[in-house]
């Protein structure tokens, strides 16, 4: 695959990177925090609760990678290999994890299951934050196949019809994005959708600030930040400088971003400010899971491992 779809996607998972390392300086920070200490924070200089080096990311890259990583590996969307990837994932002792990813993961490994079992507290960021590489995998095949992968890598952490949508939204959006759709056709479409199905997530009124792990507080935060602002620059900073969870309103508003207005709109201090393994890594990942989505067969395993 190459042309413009090709740079679409290669801003989205350069977005989703470079959104996680500048969120991260003010994750947990409310915005009053975050004027005192940087004034407006836009700029990759590590630190944070998590004392980062400057362009280190956290989980949401991580975790990404971990699962494109299976999808290349196993040849196509197989739940096992992906349950076995996040916990190899949490072997490795990353930096940050989330307590939900935890406790569905800790369950795969008692269980064998790569369902975790409906939970009212599964309402988490953490299943969407993770989405990039199934889009990418699944870019020629019918949207109802890419739905199903979504809830395949999701529900092994996060079980919950709030989280399902959130993460099928987001998915949409970014597939449309890199497909050549604008904003108004994601306002349009998934985002209309989504709204109407679950009214929770309503985005007009008052501004999302210090937005929690709640799929709804994050979406709503990055759904005003990408639909108020009119390049990838301009949306980062204002949805990192809201604080709360910013790590992760980041990296979803940077992977949407990113696939909207493709890798050249990513500032280059950015993307020099980037971790260099995480830069190739991300730049290899998108490549091979495009290319991927072009072979047939790809999805075999959908059906069969709970993409009904």
């Amino acid at each position: 695959m190459s042309g413009e779809p090709q740079q679409r996607g290669l801003g989205a998972y350069l977005g989703l990177a470079v959104g996680d390392a500048l969120g991260a300086t003010v994750e947990f920070m409310t915005p009053r925090e975050i004027q005192a200490a940087h004034g407006v924070h836009r700029r990759i200089t590590g630190g944070g609760w998590l004392n980062l080096r400057v362009g280190a990311v956290t989980d949401d890259t991580t975790m990404s990678l971990a699962l494109g990583g299976a999808v290349l590996a196993s040849g196509g969307l197989d739940g096992r290999a992906m349950a076995e990837a996040f916990s190899q994932w949490m072997r490795d002792r990353p930096v940050d994890i989330g307590h939900t990813v935890r406790r569905g993961i800790i369950h795969y490994r008692r269980t064998g299951e790569i369902e975790t079992p409906l939970n009212d507290n599964d309402a988490g960021n953490g299943a969407c934050m993770r989405v990039l590489p199934v889009v990418l995998a699944t870019l020629d095949q019918p949207l109802d196949m890419l739905h199903a992968a979504c809830r395949l890598q999701g529900r092994i952490t996060h079980h919950h019809p709030l989280s399902d949508a959130g993460t099928a939204c987001v998915a949409t959006m970014v597939r449309m994005a890199i497909q050549g759709c604008d904003a108004a056709d994601l306002i349009q479409g998934p985002v209309e959708a989504l709204v109407t199905a679950h009214p929770e997530f309503r985005f007009r009124g008052r501004r999302e600030e210090n937005p929690s792990g709640f799929i709804v507080h994050t979406l709503r935060a990055v759904f005003q930040a990408l639909f108020d602002t009119d390049c990838f620059e301009n949306c980062l900073v204002d949805v990192v400088n809201r604080g709360g969870d910013a790590d992760t309103t980041g990296a979803i508003a940077g992977m949407i971003a990113g696939a909207l207005y493709g890798e050249s709109d990513i500032p280059a201090s950015w993307r020099r400010a980037l971790d260099p393994r995480v830069l190739e890594a991300v730049t290899a990942q998108t490549l091979d899971l495009m290319e991927m989505s072009l072979m047939e067969g790809s999805h075999r395993d959908l059906e069969r491992a709970g993409g009904s």
